[in-house]
């Protein structure tokens, strides 16, 4: 819609949801539940969401003055939900100094001797009342800093439009253990998990992935066998070759050598963009991405509609095209494509109505999965296979610095293709490993799981045009894949749109508000509507205007403060000022 608007196309875009961005939008808390009682009705007829179960821990009363023996609140209206009895409150114990008042006055202890006050528990009331500081994002990605999504965020000047905070770690779960995981050189001879000399082979061996296309005699004879095979023949330690399969290639074992190299050399690439390690993540939660696109579609005179649809299409008899929609008011509306999201085609359209499905967790914690000086760290984990053939799960956390949580939590999603058909058996397993939560019993070094829900979404990603029984100028876009980045996406957003206009530059850059020239501005008065220039340098680097919480449309031309920049070299800097709500 965006690409569209942009080169003067007219643009309507029609949603039957109450929000923007479909299954790639993020929520505040009480928003999320709102979603939950929509899917929860919805669920056999939309097929998007085949299971939410929802778990809260204790809850405790916010005035502990005395034990309740309340229910606690529901943490969401799923049916399949689990509720647990508030613990009881533990009351205050007099000081020592109030037990012996009218004896000898006890001394104040010395700053040493002091102990730390102690973190309020966080309860499920407290994280109701706070609920508008969460975005909890449907989809969890993140952002390569040499990928398509910032290569296209750069050119089109949509960066313009959020910030970015650079992922701080890169982990595994390993022997039961998280460990962090030493990806660039300074990682690499700083790290104290490995041995002298398995730094050498360590930097020998991602020396050689960063330009392998120049030694084919080093893998050749491995181009029928797997990635995991050809590491093996490397002479790498198990601890390395943990490291490059799971944690820098991010690859499973059975992938080819090829493959397996190329991710490990675009992992390598993207190292040092911005940072220390190769990901960015977008302030807000990732729905701010597809609002971005909202924005600028709405800045070159797109219309948005929300909780409006379309309910059938007219087909020209001759051409058999479709030449206009009736939305459900009865309207008739002329288009010249219609493009539409899988979840909207009914099953007579579908020849092949087989899909993947992916198995999502979201989890509110109190601390981090692996504590360090700095509470905010944004953290990406990978965890192997639980059980042979299980399926590898992918964790991403992030803390209040992200604005996805309020502060003194942890949001924590776990992502990965269904190997079960539920989320709940596929990603609980590593849950209970990882996390304490309420149904475990023996203590855990964990943090501890405030609030969970599971849930699964369609993966259309791989099902192509022809598996659908449409008009030739009607085209689909698929669902969210499993992938960490957003390639796949990106690329059939730009495939559409070759369709749609094939003379056509997909999203050229919009032109800087300061470069706009008016009507009568010029020394003459005369002048073009506004002129573009070119994007400087490293545009994308320059989060500007927190424009994605701001769902009001501009005029072209209309001027705009520079309002908190960021740049992702050197993090989010100092808290974005506050914008609207939704």
């Amino acid at each position: 819609a965006a690409a569209c608007s942009r080169v003067g196309q007219r643009v309507l875009h029609v949603d039957r949801r109450n929000y923007y961005a479909g299954n790639w939008a993020s929520f505040t808390f009480n928003g999320l539940l709102s979603w939950i009682e929509e899917y929860k009705v919805s669920l056999a007829v939309f097929g998007e969401v085949e299971r939410c179960l929802l778990e809260s821990s204790s809850v405790e009363e916010e005035e502990p003055v005395v034990a309740s023996d309340e229910a606690s609140p529901a943490s969401g209206p799923d049916a399949g939900a689990e509720q647990t009895q508030p613990e009881g409150q533990e009351r205050e114990v007099p000081s020592q100094a109030e037990e012996t008042q009218g004896e000898v006055q006890q001394a104040s202890p010395s700053p040493a001797e002091r102990q730390p006050e102690p973190k309020k528990k966080i309860t499920y009331t407290k994280i109701v009342k706070e609920g508008r500081r969460f975005n909890i994002d449907l989809v969890s990605k993140l952002m390569f800093s040499r990928g398509s999504l910032v290569d296209l965020l750069i050119k089109s000047n949509v960066s313009r439009y959020a910030e970015f905070k650079n992922v701080t770690r890169i982990l595994t779960y390993r022997n039961g253990k998280v460990e962090q995981v030493p990806c660039s050189r300074a990682d690499v001879f700083g790290s104290k998990q490995l041995t002298v000399v398995e730094k050498r082979m360590l930097m020998k061996f991602l020396t050689f992935c960063l330009d392998f296309e120049q030694h084919p005699e080093e893998y050749q004879d491995f181009s029928e066998h797997s990635f995991w095979d050809f590491l093996q023949t490397k002479k790498l330690t198990e601890n390395l070759q943990h490291f490059i399969l799971h944690s820098i290639a991010m690859v499973i074992p059975e992938v080819c050598t090829v493959e397996g190299l190329r991710a490990t050399q675009h992992f390598l690439r993207c190292l040092g963009r911005y940072g220390n390690t190769p990901f960015l993540f977008p302030l807000y939660g990732l729905g701010e991405i597809p609002q971005c696109f909202c924005r600028m579609c709405a800045v070159f005179g797109g219309i948005y509609c929300l909780r409006h649809s379309v309910q059938c299409l007219v087909l020209d008899k001759e051409s058999g095209k479709c030449k206009a929609v009736i939305d459900t008011h009865g309207q008739r509306i002329s288009c010249s494509h219609f493009v539409v999201e899988d979840g909207y085609i009914g099953a007579d359209q579908r020849k092949n109505t087989d899909s993947r499905q992916i198995s999502r967790a979201v989890l509110i914690t109190d601390r981090s999965i692996l504590p360090s000086d700095s509470e905010q760290q944004i953290s990406l984990v990978t965890v192997p296979p639980v059980e042979p053939g299980g399926p590898l799960v992918r964790i991403i956390e992030l803390c209040s610095s992200t604005m996805t949580c309020m502060l003194d939590t942890y949001l924590v999603h776990l992502t990965c293709s269904s190997a079960s058909g539920s989320a709940q058996e596929d990603l609980a397993p590593v849950v209970s490993r990882l996390f304490h939560t309420p149904a475990r019993e023996e203590e855990s070094r964990g943090p501890t799981v405030l609030w969970a829900l599971y849930f699964n979404m369609r993966d259309t990603s791989a099902v192509d045009r022809s598996s659908y029984d449409l008009p030739s100028n009607v085209h689909v876009c698929a669902s969210p894949d499993t992938a960490l980045g957003s390639d796949h996406s990106i690329k059939l957003a730009e495939a559409v749109f070759r369709q749609l206009l094939p003379d056509e530059e997909f999203c050229p850059p919009a032109p800087n508000p300061e470069d706009i020239i008016y009507d009568g501005d010029g020394p003459q008065g005369e002048g073009p509507g506004f002129e573009e220039a070119a994007p400087a340098e490293g545009a994308g680097a320059q989060g500007g205007e927190s424009a994605g919480r701001q769902e009001g449309k501009e005029a072209v031309g209309e001027k705009k403060g520079a309002g908190d920049s960021v740049t992702p070299e050197t993090g989010a800097g100092d808290e974005p000022s506050p914008t609207s709500d939704e």
